[in-house]
């Protein structure tokens, strides 16, 4: 892979940044029918072509009602994710540059290879009025299949750490789904802490897939100053990288 850089969104990235949300979402389907094929209650439904051989001894029919089963089953696990993708390009993805760089403590960056943007992410301030100030949300971190493992995500997410202590945010918030697992761990390596669970919808629940909420604490803007006053260490070192963004390592 190419050298990257991590650079704010510009109006030329909206056609590969879109094409890399929709491709992301698309990689969670397999994940989930194969999720969906483990649960317990999976069971109970393999008894439906069991019972029909039963009262009609036909194997044929056993087969289409069990490819039929699993047809519907590979409908589901595709839903929500096509439901998701379909309702984030509908609202803040639709025009990124309003919804991510129109007002201070948002903002929207890429991570450019070779020209290619090859991962993204997003924050806003928590739509909670009360937290606007304290809480920054993170969104749409996503990095291309054949650029992982070369640190892109961990570059990403620390441009977003950086700039919620730039804002003087105490928190970055997250939600993810617990089959996410290679962006739970990253998350978790970085320091992001888990702080609850739930399901985000009737489909989620039925599935038994759980979101969870995941913060990131971060030391106030007056203990930081303090701490530098008093001349300790920095609480993360910072580097910078191409494209002008200070990077904590």
């Amino acid at each position: 892979m190419a050298p990257y850089h991590i650079r704010k969104y510009q109006e030329r990235d909206r056609p590969r940044v879109l094409d890399l949300f929709s491709k992301g979402m698309e990689e969670h389907a397999p994940t989930t029918f194969r999720h969906i094929l483990k649960l317990p209650t999976l069971a109970l439904l393999l008894g439906v072509p069991l019972a029909l051989f039963l009262a009609s001894g036909s194997w044929l029919l056993v087969f289409i009602a069990s490819l039929a089963l699993l047809t519907a089953l590979r409908f589901f696990s595709k839903y929500p994710w096509v439901q998701f993708k379909v309702l984030c390009l509908r609202s803040d993805l639709s025009d990124i540059t309003k919804s991510y760089l129109g007002e201070p403590g948002s903002c929207f960056w890429v991570a450019e290879a070779a020209g290619q943007v090859v991962g993204m992410v997003g924050v806003l301030p928590a739509a909670e009025r009360p937290l606007r100030r304290e809480q920054l949300q993170l969104f749409h971190l996503c990095v291309a299949s054949e650029c992982r493992g070369q640190g892109v995500a961990k570059a990403l997410l620390r441009t977003v750490l950086q700039f919620a202590r730039d804002q003087g945010y105490s928190q970055v918030v997250l939600h993810t789904t617990m089959l996410q697992r290679s962006a739970v761990a990253l998350y978790q390596r970085m320091g992001f802490q888990k702080t609850g669970q739930f399901f985000s919808s009737l489909n989620w629940r039925l599935f038994a897939i759980l979101s969870c909420v995941f913060v990131y604490p971060l030391p106030s803007a007056q203990a930081s100053q303090a701490q530098g006053q008093a001349g300790g260490p920095d609480p993360v070192p910072c580097a910078l990288v191409p494209g002008g963004l200070a990077l904590p390592w």
